[in-house]
């Protein structure tokens, strides 16, 4: 995309003003994994505190729509998205080494605008899919002491003493997530950065917020009509 050609988004018609930010697909993953999750904290923290649930089937049926949700949106992401857009590049680096300047009061050049992720959100995404890859297959192994419709329990799959490793490396995982959501929600919760939560709900962003906080050379979105809707 040429500077000329970021230039002429300024100038869409009014009702082209909407940008997609996430697609149907993206939003549904998004809020699927967000329910998985908050279940699987429920069921597994629930009984500590002496609620009165049988919180074992629930425990594992959440576990299993995770890992189906996550296994789609890896192939997914292999196959139609940009896994770039997601991931750190010099940019980035170069970016986040002048903000680190500036802080520190030792001038320089300001920040450039990002493509359509900024480096904190790439962090984050990158970390919380290993924090969530290490539940999902310490849970998975945990699986095999579980009666279920589809198999018998094998306590014996492993040793006393790897079945001690697996509970206690999950456990950790499991109270780990929680600081990760807390700061997950207060992130998206900030005044000036609520138009990233009504992108993931609604799928789209104005041309303002995308011309301000987006290089458009770094990330040409598409506008959609008004009334498609996103």
């Amino acid at each position: 995309m040429t500077i000329h050609e970021a230039t002429d988004i300024a100038v869409v018609p009014a009702h082209r003003e909407r940008i997609v930010r996430h697609a149907l697909p993206e939003r549904l993953f998004h809020w699927v994994t967000a329910g998985s999750v908050l279940t699987l904290l429920v069921t597994s923290l629930g009984p500590v505190a002496g609620w009165p649930i049988d919180w074992v089937p629930v425990h594992w049926i959440a576990g299993v729509v995770l890992t189906v949700a996550i296994l789609f949106h890896v192939v997914r992401a292999l196959l139609r998205l940009d896994i770039w857009s997601i991931t750190p590049d010099r940019n980035d680096i170069e970016n986040g080494w002048r903000a680190v300047m500036l802080t520190l009061g030792r001038g320089g050049h300001a920040p450039g605008r990002p493509g359509k992720y900024p480096m904190m959100q790439k962090l984050f995404h990158w970390g919380i899919a290993g924090w969530i890859g290490v539940l999902i297959v310490t849970g998975g192994l945990m699986l095999a002491k579980i009666d279920t419709p589809f198999w018998q329990r094998n306590p014996y799959f492993l040793s006393e003493f790897w079945w001690g490793i697996v509970y206690t490396i999950h456990g950790v995982f499991a109270l780990g997530m929680v600081t990760l959501i807390v700061m997950h929600v207060y992130f998206a919760l900030r005044p000036d950065k609520l138009y990233l939560l009504r992108s993931m709900i609604l799928g789209w962003m104005t041309r303002d917020e995308y011309l301000t906080d987006h290089d458009p050379r770094r990330w040409a979105a598409a506008p959609i009509d008004e009334g498609r809707g996103s």
